[in-house]
């Protein structure tokens, strides 16, 4: 089963955004630094920009740039905004396995909760610092 890159795609979109707080980037600027093609980013890009991490404006000098301070957006927002649906999928099982199902939904949606609570703990602020400190060394 194939990786969903969107989640580090936004992070680090948002991350080189937080970079240049003032300035507006397109999507081929972020996309050419990220060497993704330009529609994924436009894709990201848009569901920030619905769940109100992303402000853009259109025409010739238009660009995306943070609609909050890096300090204020933390992992679990971007999650939220693009791969908010369950990690974990049970399937609908009838008896016996069905008991089974019903226990692994619960060990599912505890390691799911844990997951978005660690994401909680850092900010946009918080990862573009420990990336420039290893940057520095």
């Amino acid at each position: 089963m194939a990786a969903n890159t969107r989640f580090a795609t936004g992070v680090h979109a948002l991350v080189l955004l937080a970079a240049e707080p003032d300035g507006l980037q397109t999507s081929e600027d972020v996309a050419g630094k990220l060497s993704v093609n330009p529609v994924v980013i436009r894709r990201v890009f848009s569901l920030l920009h619905q769940a109100g991490l992303l402000e853009s404006q259109k025409g010739p000098h238009g660009g995306s740039r943070l609609a909050r301070s890096p300090k204020s957006i933390t992992l679990a927002d971007v999650y939220k905004a693009l791969d908010g649906g369950d990690l974990f999928h049970t399937a609908s099982l009838s008896g016996q396995t069905a008991r089974v199902g019903g226990a692994l939904k619960k060990v599912f949606e505890s390691a799911e909760g844990a997951l978005r609570e660690e994401l909680k703990k850092t900010t946009l602020n918080d990862l573009a610092k420990k990336a420039g400190k290893k940057g520095k060394k």
